[in-house]
């Protein structure tokens, strides 16, 4: 059966409301308006609630389209702080919707910072399309030895200033830029081993050099690389998919059939946001993660 792991409202996130194709949450001390296909239902909330916000995302609604900003209050910098967990980082408005981060997330996050605080041992942690790096983050706060590998320069700037924003340039993060796959492929030749790898991966992307990444073309062969470098003690590898529902079972057959003989459990299902207004739940990503016995 789905597990469904599920964000509450909270001081540092909260998705406000959602309806006619769009969702207006709340970051730190912004609220904000971007397009949500999956809110095919009416809004909780009036116009006038909808319409007293910050930040609205405007222009072409798809996953990775170009759009723009708009302020209706007053001009916003690119940047501003934001909190998780204890954790600062910057959230930032992109020309492809998003804030920096992705808080439907952080049960994972959570999930992980508790396998490498009751390990008792050193814990390496890989990350791959790691974006801004908040789940790079939680793990050095934890402990653990940290790589996180992204193919966008971009991506890993911004993840940079976050471990100086949340104080955390002490901790060992290496930032690499890099393909992915190509990335993982050398780490086989090379014999190193990690105890957690993160997979979040894109539907679509292109690496440093013009690779190209297709989802569902190159995911089999991602995962049993995860699996080959692995170490002598895992722990779990966490794969997060932003994609349809239809996808659960072929999500959950890859990850089950790619770990079998190792023991432990594969669990999978969805990641959904829970809303403040009228308590409906977004469903946001679908996942899969082994677990270690």
């Amino acid at each position: 059966m789905p597990l469904i792991l599920e964000v509450a409202p909270g001081a540092d996130y909260a998705l406000i409301d959602s309806g006619d194709g769009e969702k207006l949450e709340q970051y730190g001390p912004y609220r904000i308006v971007r397009p949500e296909g999956q809110a095919v239902w009416a809004r909780a909330l009036g116009a006038a609630q909808w319409a007293d916000v910050d930040a609205v995302f405007t222009g072409d609604t798809d996953e990775e389209g170009i759009g723009r900003w708009r302020f209706p209050k007053s001009v916003l910098g690119e940047t501003w702080p934001m909190k998780h967990d204890g954790i600062d980082y910057l959230g930032r408005f992109t020309s492809f919707r998003h804030v920096g981060v992705f808080p439907e997330q952080a049960p994972h996050w959570s999930h992980m910072e508790t396998l490498i605080r009751e390990a008792k041992r050193p814990v390496k942690v890989l990350n791959l399309f790691g974006y801004t790096g908040l789940a790079s983050l939680v793990a050095a706060r934890a402990g653990a030895e940290v790589t996180h590998v992204d193919a966008s320069r971009k991506a890993i700037g911004w993840a940079r200033e976050n471990q100086e924003m949340a104080r955390l340039s002490d901790r060992p993060i290496r930032w690499i830029c890099e393909d992915a796959k190509k990335f993982v492929e050398r780490e086989e030749r090379r014999g190193s081993r990690y105890d957690i790898i993160l997979l979040d991966p894109p539907a679509y992307g292109r690496g440093p050099k013009g690779e190209v990444w297709q989802l569902f073309e190159d995911l089999p062969a991602m995962v049993d690389l995860t699996r080959a470098i692995l170490s002598d003690r895992p722990l779990s590898v966490v794969l997060t998919a932003y994609s349809i529902r239809a996808s659960f079972f072929a999500i959950h057959a890859l990850m089950r059939d790619a770990f079998a003989g190792m023991g432990g459990t594969v669990e999978s299902g969805e990641l959904v946001i829970r809303e403040k207004t009228a308590g409906r739940a977004l469903s946001t990503s679908l996942f899969s993660r082994w677990v270690a016995a």
